[in-house]
C-alpha cells in the first residue's frame, strides 16, 4: 500500500463505525467538556458541531433513501470523532516535541498527489468522506496531520506502523494528561486510544434518519 494511503488509513480509518450512539444521564464530572487535553477543553458543543459537519456532508453525498443506511453504518461517529480530535492534539504535541513543522506547500503537495491517484479533487473528497469520515471542508486539515505524522516518523527514524512512532504518541499523551468525559469512555495513554468505559448508566440508542447524533 502506498505510504501516504497507509498513513491516512492509520490515522483516520482504523476506528470501527458500527456501534450505537451513546447518551448519558446523571451528574457529569466534566460539565460542558467532552475531553480535556493539555488543560484545554474540547467542548461537547465543538464535538457536536464536528459530527454535524460530517453528517451534513454524508447526507449531501447520498440519495435520501440511502442516508438511513449511512447512519446505521456509522453509529459510533460521535465517539470516533472525539477520538480523532484528541489524537490530533496528541500528534501535534509529539510533533512539536520532536521539532517537526509542516508547510502549506507540503500539504498541497500531498493533496495534489492524492487527487492524481483518486481521479480529481471531487473524487478525493468523496473517498475521504466515505472511507475516513472527513468532510470536504476538513480535508486540508486532515492532510496536514498526515504530513505531520510522516515527518514525525522520519525524524524518529521509523514509519507510522512501527512501535517507535506510537511510543512517541504515548509519551505525548501522558504529557497532555488526556481526560475524557466518562460518557465517551476513557483514554489509554499507552495506546493513544479511546476505550469504552462500559458504565452502567450509559444507554444505547439508534439515530433517526436525518437527525444529528446526540452525544
Amino acid at each position: 500500500m502506498h505510504r501516504r494511503r497507509r498513513t491516512a488509513l492509520l490515522l483516520t480509518a482504523a476506528l470501527t463505525m458500527a456501534a450505537p450512539l451513546l447518551t448519558a444521564c446523571g451528574n457529569d464530572a466534566h460539565p460542558g467538556a467532552a475531553a480535556v487535553v493539555g488543560g484545554q477543553r474540547i467542548t461537547v458543543s465543538q464535538l457536536e458541531n464536528r459530527v454535524g459537519e460530517i453528517r451534513a456532508a454524508q447526507q449531501e453525498a447520498v440519495p435520501e433513501a440511502q442516508y438511513e443506511q449511512v447512519i446505521a453504518r456509522t453509529g459510533s461517529l460521535t465517539r470516533d470523532t472525539l477520538h480523532s480530535m484528541v489524537l490530533d492534539r496528541v500528534l501535534e504535541r509529539a510533533a512539536r516535541d520532536a521539532g517537526v513543522t509542516v508547510t502549506p506547500k507540503e500539504v498541497q503537495g500531498m493533496r495534489s498527489g492524492l487527487e492524481g491517484q483518486a481521479g480529481g479533487a471531487e473524487a478525493l473528497e468523496s473517498t475521504w468522506l466515505q472511507q475516513y469520515g472527513i468532510p470536504p471542508e476538513r480535508l486540508d486539515d486532515n492532510l496536514r496531520l498526515q504530513v505531520q505524522a510522516q515527518k514525525l516518523a522520519q525524524r524518529l527514524g521509523t514509519d507510522t506502523s512501527r512501535p517507535e512512532f506510537w511510543q512517541a504518541l504515548s509519551e505525548a499523551s501522558k504529557k497532555l494528561d488526556v481526560d475524557l468525559n466518562p460518557r465517551y469512555g476513557t483514554w489509554d495513554d499507552e495506546k493513544s486510544s479511546r476505550v469504552d468505559a462500559g458504565t452502567p448508566w450509559v444507554r444505547e440508542v439508534t439515530g433517526a434518519a436525518g437527525a444529528q447524533p446526540v452525544a
